[in-house]
């Protein structure tokens, strides 16, 4: 089987295609063979080792995972004796970042509760986008931010991986919502139900009289500050992505804003989740939520996918196809 293979943090050019033995699943789970991956922050962190709090997880020195990949979707080909969920044949997606990861490959064999049956409804690329961002997302709201029907949300970087999915996965909450992206990325924003578009190009929103109940920071640099301002009297703030300085004030000042007022401010770190995954399949299922795909690179072609996702301008997702 191909994979991509890499044994030093780097740049994407440490990263090889290599060929090496068809992997044998164990008793507990179950053999993919993958038709696609996608590109997530996380496969950047595992690559860079970068921040270097990350190498605490992922090796100190060089990496503990030589295969990067989180999102997968696929279909399975053995499974191990002690298996229930699933049988061969059975087409998959999940998302590897808990188990070992091993995304960028032909195949990989990972324990059934990281998968979900793909919706039919959908093309395998299309279910590679999900698992990552979209949970990533799920987990923001519903869970961190708390989100209730009818309130304004806003999301700072709406037109990327999570953001696409965090305007849709509001909106199926019932929540009126505004994304926040550049002049080229409001059509798209629009297309999948953004009720506002915020352009930062020609508007500042945290300078607007408007305020928030929740604020979903994924992109673009604020003050921690300029976000407090921009929301509600007991609204909330999340950051899921952005520079050190946005991780470094959601982590140390956000909790004590928290502690001594009524707006609650911090950041969250996404895990993986059967459940999540399998909420996120019955919103796809009911068109509640699409996949947005920017790019589709082949497997040999990684190291530019990622030189393209670290420009920063990806409108959804970026695709790997096997």
């Amino acid at each position: 089987m191909k994979a991509i293979f890499y044994d030093r943090y780097g740049p994407p050019e440490v990263l090889k295609l290599i060929e090496m033995e068809k992997l044998i699943p164990k008793d507990n789970q179950v053999l993919v063979k993958i038709h696609a991956s996608s590109v997530n922050y996380g496969n950047l962190v595992l690559l860079k080792g970068e921040p270097y709090l990350a190498r605490l997880a992922f090796g100190l020195l060089k990496p503990k995972y030589t295969i990067p990949g989180g999102d997968v979707a696929g279909r399975i080909e053995a499974v191990g004796k002690d298996v229930k969920q699933f049988q061969v044949g059975d087409d998959v997606f999940g998302d590897l970042s808990g188990c070992g990861w091993g995304g960028f490959a032909e195949y990989v064999a990972v324990p059934e509760n990281v998968l979900a049956l793909k919706p039919a409804c959908i093309s395998f690329e299309e279910a590679a986008a999900v698992p990552m961002a979209a949970v990533t997302a799920l987990q923001a709201l519903r869970d961190k931010g708390q989100i209730k029907s009818g309130q304004k949300v806003l999301i700072n970087g709406a037109s990327g991986g999570v953001g696409t999915f965090a305007v849709q996965i509001a909106k199926s909450f019932g929540a009126e919502v505004t994304g926040v992206c550049s002049t080229r990325n409001s059509d798209i924003l629009r297309s999948i139900g953004a009720d506002h578009v915020i352009d930062y190009t020609k508007e500042d929103f945290t300078q607007k009289t408007q305020s928030f109940d929740l604020i979903l920071a994924v992109n673009g640099y604020h003050p921690i500050s300029a976000y407090k301002r921009a929301l509600n009297p007991h609204g909330r703030y999340v950051m899921v992505g952005g520079g050190g300085a946005q991780l470094t004030e959601a982590i140390i000042q956000g909790p004590y804003i928290s502690l001594t007022g009524n707006k609650k401010m911090g950041n969250m770190l996404q895990r993986a989740n059967q459940n999540d995954l399998v909420f996120i399949k019955e919103l796809l299922e009911a068109g509640k939520v699409k996949p947005v795909i920017d790019r589709s690179y082949k497997l040999s072609d990684v190291p530019e996918a990622l030189r393209y996702f670290e420009e920063g301008h990806a409108q959804g997702k970026i695709v790997i196809t096997m």
